[in-house]
């Protein structure tokens, strides 16, 4: 499943603002979370090889960004608005 369709689906689920893809490079194929800024103010790191559970809720971009640093993670360039999708 390519990252657009990853993206598509994970929008299914939230009303979310916008989505970032975070990997792990040291795997491979690298690892891929998601990370999705809702409109309630949440923000919800997705995991999709485990059929979009959530695995990590924060209050705050800063404190998700840190969940994701300190596993290692790395995001992908850029944002990903519902707009978009």
């Amino acid at each position: 499943m390519s990252v657009p369709v990853l993206i598509r689906s994970i929008f299914q689920f939230d009303n979310a603002n916008f989505a970032e893809v975070w990997i792990d490079t040291l795997l491979s194929p690298p690892y891929i979370l998601l990370l999705l800024a809702e409109s309630s103010g949440n923000y919800r790191v997705y995991d999709p090889s485990e059929s979009y559970q959530v695995v990590f809720t924060g209050a705050s971009y800063e404190e998700a960004e840190n969940w994701l640093l300190e596993d290692e993670f790395e995001p992908v360039e850029g944002r990903i608005s519902a707009v978009e999708i």
